[in-house]
């Protein structure tokens, strides 16, 4: 068994107990070895109500590379802006079946200090 296969049984077990609502969507974090995507998710709808990529090309000059944390961190106050906007201030937030380390911390960390609650 490789590592995604592993990755994707944990995020099935993890599936199972997160869940969001609209009025508290979830969080869904993605990343690949050189790129991030994030999005915030109502599972009840099944609709993405926000979402950020390092691929975006409006986001790609700000960014620059999406595969380290400060790329990581950067996304994660965009989508938290995009959030706030949208009105959304409470969160679940769905690692992935990721370790919370590295990017997918940097992530959390970014949402968190601007303003997110979960």
């Amino acid at each position: 068994m490789d590592k995604n296969s592993k990755r994707k049984r944990r995020h099935l077990r993890v599936r199972k107990k997160v869940f969001g609502t609209p009025e508290r969507p979830r969080v869904n974090v993605s990343r690949s070895a050189n790129n991030i995507y994030v999005q915030i998710i109502d599972d009840l709808s099944g609709h993405t109500l926000v979402s950020a990529s390092s691929l975006e090309p409006a986001i790609k000059d700000i960014v620059g590379y999406g595969g380290n944390k400060e790329g990581a961190r950067k996304i994660g106050e965009i989508l938290a802006e995009r959030a706030l906007e949208k009105g959304i201030k409470e969160v679940v937030f769905d690692r992935g079946g990721y370790k919370y380390h590295g990017r997918v911390k940097e992530v959390a960390e970014a949402l968190r200090d601007k303003g997110l609650v979960f």
